[in-house]
């Protein structure tokens, strides 16, 4: 049997890096013959290295991993990254086709490798049933909206739920993501997220400010029609300018 390659297809560098550091650790001979950024161009990337498997991240921007599994086919053996598991492991069960979570854990990784070494020496599975299920289920209301936070730490990347989050506030060329324990710096700007999170659950109160109004405690009226929030564990006070106060009229 010749020598296995992968390809890495995640739109977040470091946790292509993490990925390939536990893979050089559980699977030594495997080569790690090309990164992506996305899916897209993925037949050219096969007609050149010809890849015995890929590891897709499903979300990522422009061509996704179900966009690209589907472009894939049969020319390689696929196994899924997501931080969805959620609404994804029952889908992944169901098929002949494997699955690691990010945060990435060493232990589930390995098994993966495991069953990867067996899979093989055998054709790879036809998926196409599996990438509608999945499509199915990560295409619909529950995943219309941002999830976790990518926040550097270090030469690390640390995933942050959205429903840990407080608030978000923006600090010059950064922003603030701050939580009931932890507090970092994204450069994901305001109205980006504002794009991406839930509006039911993420209010703007300040060009600067986002707030989860699940952590909000009680709202104060301030001086020129602006409000004051006091948050549950946090002793910050965020203050609601004029254009937004109106959110909290019947409250």
């Amino acid at each position: 049997m010749k020598t296995p390659t992968c390809v890495i297809a995640d739109d977040e560098p470091l946790l292509r890096a993490q990925l390939k550091s536990r893979l050089a650790r559980l699977w030594p001979e495997l080569a790690i013959a090309h990164e992506m950024e996305n899916g897209r161009d993925v037949q050219a990337v096969i007609d050149e290295h010809s890849p015995t498997l890929f590891f897709l991240d499903i979300h990522m921007p422009g061509v996704n991993g179900l966009e690209a599994a589907r472009a894939i086919g049969k020319q390689a053996h696929i196994v899924f990254v997501t931080a969805f598991d959620q609404y994804a492991v029952e889908a992944f069960e169901q098929g002949a086709i494997d699955y690691v979570l990010k945060p990435f854990n060493e232990e589930r990784l390995a098994t993966t490798v495991e069953r990867l070494r067996e899979r093989l020496g055998g054709e790879p599975p036809v998926l196409e049933q599996l990438i509608s299920d999945l499509a199915s289920r990560l295409g619909g209301k529950a995943q219309d909206h941002l999830r976790w936070i990518k926040a550097s730490v270090g030469q690390n990347v640390r995933l942050i739920p959205v429903e840990e989050v407080l608030f978000f506030q923006s600090d010059e060329k950064y922003t603030r993501v701050v939580t009931i324990d932890s507090e970092t710096l994204i450069r994901k700007p305001i109205k980006e997220l504002l794009d991406e999170l839930d509006p039911d659950k993420f209010w703007q109160i300040h060009r600067a400010t986002i707030v989860n109004v699940d952590h909000i405690a009680t709202v104060k009226r301030g001086l020129k029609d602006q409000a004051e929030l006091a948050l549950r564990d946090h002793r910050e006070a965020l203050v609601v300018s004029r254009a937004f106060t109106h959110l909290f009229k019947q409250m």
